[in-house]
C-alpha cells in the first residue's frame, strides 16, 4: 500500500486538511469540532507555547498580553518572510512562524488519523504575486521551505482552483463548460474546465493577488480610518498654511499582515508628532490609542464584521469602535460597502476575461460558474459572475472546504 499523502490548503485566513479514505474525502477536524482553522498565531510574552486557529484569536480578543499574526501566507515571496523579529521574547522570522503553524497542522493530522505524513499534496494559488515570476517563484520555495521545516519529506503543489473544479464539477451540467472562480483571501484564482466521464480536463488557469483582506483594506480606509484622522491635515511647522495628513500609517493598520510591527516606539513617537500639529487632533488622539493599546486587531476584526453584515443587506450595520472610545461607530451600508469596492471590478472582471481567453472559451459557452473561497460570497463576485457569463448557472460551492476535498482527491490520482 502506498504511504498515505496529507492535503493541506494553507489559505491567507483559513486552513483545512483532508484524506483520501478509500474513495471518500475525509476532511480532519485541525481545530476540534470544526473542519477548518483560521491561519493566525498568538504568541504569549510569557514565553507560554504558540496558540493557532481561534485560539490565537480567544486569547487577542480577551486582552492577553502577547503578539497576534494573521494573513501570513500574504507575506510569501517577500523579504520580510526571512527578516528576524523580537516575536514572542524570541527572535524568529516569519518562515519560523509559517513553519510551526504547518508542523502543529500535521501533528494534529497525524494523531487522529494514526497515521504519519511524510508527503504533503498543498494548494498554492496560480500566481502568490501578479506579474512578477520571480516573486511568485521564490514564495513557492518559501512555502516549500516550510513544508520541510514542518517535518514532510516530500511536497507537491496543486494550482487551488484546479483542485476546487475537482471537487465542485458535480455541481454543473454534465459536459458542461465550467468556470472556477476562487477568491480567498489574499488571491483571486480561475479554472476553465470541462467534466466528462467522470474525468475533469483543465483548459486554463489564472490568477490575481487580490483577496478578502484586500477588500478589508479598503473597508477600513474608506469607512474606519476617517475616525483616527486620515484625510485630516496638519499644520505646517516653519510657515503657515496646512499638509495633508500622510497615508502610509493608515495603510499599514488596515493591512492585516502588517498591523503587528506597528507597535513601535518610533510609530508612537510619529503618532504624537502627527496630534501636536493636527488641526484636528481629536482623531489622531484615537489614533496614539490604537497604537499604545495595541488594538489594530481588534479594529480590523470590527471592518470585517461590519463588511459582512453589510454585504448581507443590513442597513443600519457599523463598525463597532466602541474599544476605542466608548459609543464610538462608523456607519457602513450596502452602497457604501459597494463604493468602497468598486476599484477592484475592473481587476476581476480582467482576470476573468483573461482565463477564458487563455482556454479559448467564450463567456457564452461557460454552462455553469462555480464560486468557491470565503470571500466569494461577496455579492460583488456573484454579480461580475452574471454579468460576464449571462448564459451560465451561478453555483455555491463549498466555500471554505473545496480546495481542500479537490486536493484530497487528487491524492488518489497522483500529485501534479
Amino acid at each position: 500500500m502506498p504511504p498515505p499523502i496529507l492535503a493541506i490548503d494553507f489559505g491567507t485566513s483559513n486552513s483545512a486538511a483532508a484524506i483520501l479514505d478509500g474513495a471518500v474525502v475525509r476532511r480532519l477536524a485541525i481545530e476540534a469540532g470544526a473542519e477548518t482553522l483560521p491561519t493566525a498565531v498568538f504568541f504569549p510574552t510569557d514565553h507560554a507555547e504558540m496558540l493557532i486557529g481561534t485560539a490565537a484569536a480567544q486569547a487577542l480578543i480577551a486582552g492577553e498580553d502577547g503578539r497576534y499574526m494573521r494573513a501570513l501566507k500574504s507575506v510569501l515571496g517577500t523579504t520580510l518572510f526571512h527578516e528576524p523579529r523580537m516575536i514572542g521574547a524570541k527572535r524568529r522570522t516569519l518562515a519560523d512562524i509559517v513553519a510551526a503553524f504547518l508542523k502543529t497542522v500535521k501533528q494534529r493530522a497525524e494523531a487522529q488519523t494514526g497515521q504519519r505524513f511524510s508527503h504533503v499534496l498543498s494548494g498554492r494559488p496560480v500566481h502568490f504575486h501578479s506579474n512578477d515570476p520571480d516573486r511568485d517563484a521564490r514564495a513557492e520555495r518559501d512555502l516549500r521551505g516550510c513544508y520541510v521545516a514542518a517535518g514532510f519529506e516530500q511536497v507537491d503543489f496543486m494550482f487551488e482552483p484546479e483542485a476546487a473544479a475537482l471537487a465542485s464539477h458535480g455541481l454543473g451540467g454534465a459536459g458542461d463548460i465550467g468556470l472556477i472562480v476562487d477568491i480567498g483571501g489574499g488571491t483571486s484564482d480561475f479554472s476553465v474546465f470541462q467534466a466528462t466521464g467522470g474525468k475533469v480536463d483543465i483548459f486554463a488557469s489564472h490568477g490575481i493577488r487580490l483577496g478578502g483582506t484586500d477588500f478589508d483594506h479598503a473597508v477600513s480606509m474608506a469607512h474606519a480610518m476617517p475616525y483616527l484622522g486620515h484625510g485630516g491635515a496638519l499644520r505646517r511647522v516653519f510657515a503657515h498654511g496646512v499638509l495633508p495628513m500622510p497615508n502610509a500609517l493608515f495603510v499599514e493598520l488596515s493591512t492585516w499582515a502588517k498591523i503587528p510591527f506597528l507597535y513601535t516606539r518610533e510609530t508612537r513617537r510619529e503618532v504624537e508628532d502627527m496630534v501636536k500639529h493636527a488641526v484636528s487632533p481629536l482623531e489622531l488622539r484615537r489614533l496614539a490609542q490604537v497604537i499604545e493599546d495595541r488594538l489594530g486587531h481588534e479594529l480590523a476584526f470590527s471592518v470585517e464584521a461590519a463588511k459582512i453584515a453589510a454585504n448581507a443587506g443590513a442597513h443600519a450595520a457599523a463598525i463597532d469602535m466602541g474599544f476605542i472610545e466608548r459609543g464610538l461607530t462608523a456607519p457602513i451600508t450596502p452602497a457604501s460597502l459597494n463604493a468602497s469596492l468598486t476599484g477592484f471590478r475592473d481587476r476581476l472582471r480582467e482576470a476573468v476575461y483573461a482565463t477564458l481567453s487563455a482556454a479559448q472559451a467564450s463567456p457564452d459557452k461557460i454552462g455553469s460558474v462555480i464560486l468557491v473561497g470565503g470571500s466569494s460570497l461577496m455579492n460583488m463576485i456573484s454579480d461580475e459572475a452574471r454579468a460576464i457569463c449571462p448564459q451560465a448557472r451561478i453555483v455555491r460551492s463549498q466555500a471554505f472546504t473545496a480546495v481542500v476535498d479537490g486536493l484530497a482527491l487528487a491524492t488518489g490520482v497522483g500529485a501534479r
